[in-house]
């Protein structure tokens, strides 16, 4: 069963049950009281920089909260699309499920490196810490997805030989306009 798993395959899975059930909780906490769940650990970074660096008022923080939820969320749905491609054993052996893999490494790595950035400026190592653990998980996922390619498709029986050019000698080839 498992002689046609590729290992940016089982890497994008272990990814995928890493992020799915830890972002879908911070983005519902967030869902749920918009303030309050910026301001836990996992996006306090962004909540700080928010408050501190940019000024924004309670409803703009509320609409930057939700903003993060829905990106959030966006990464959550694109690893649950890659797991059920990854169950189809035709679209996992021809590499069909990458596209949806590649997407969520893209958005999330995007969304990792902003609150790394944040969480170094407001000086929060805990959370500089955590997204650059994510980060650096996502990027090494998208190294492996890049440089490993899916196994070729095995080729049919050659359809025909081609003309023989040599057997024409000093003949003229036969061209579309010579008939």
């Amino acid at each position: 069963m498992f002689r046609n798993w590729r290992i940016g395959s089982v890497n994008g899975a272990l990814l995928a049950a890493y992020f799915i059930p830890v972002w879908s909780v911070v983005a519902f906490n967030i869902i749920v009281a918009p303030v309050h769940g910026l301001y836990e650990r996992p996006s306090v970074a962004v909540a700080l920089y928010l408050s501190d660096h940019l000024q924004m008022a309670g409803m703009d923080t509320v609409r930057a909260a939700w903003l993060l939820a829905l990106g959030r969320l966006t990464v959550v749905a694109f690893f649950s699309i890659y797991l059920v491609l990854l169950c189809i054993p035709r679209t996992r052996k021809g590499g069909g499920s990458d596209e949806a893999l590649g997407i969520a490494l893209a958005i999330g790595s995007l969304i990792s490196f902003a609150s790394m950035v944040m969480a170094s400026k407001v000086g929060e190592l805990a959370a500089l810490r955590l997204h650059a653990t994510e980060l650096l998980l996502l990027l090494g996922a998208a190294i492996v997805v890049v440089i490993e390619k899916p196994a070729a498709a095995p080729k049919a029986a050659e359809v025909a030989a081609p003309p023989n050019i040599e057997a024409l000698g000093l003949e003229q080839a036969e061209l579309l306009h010579n008939r």
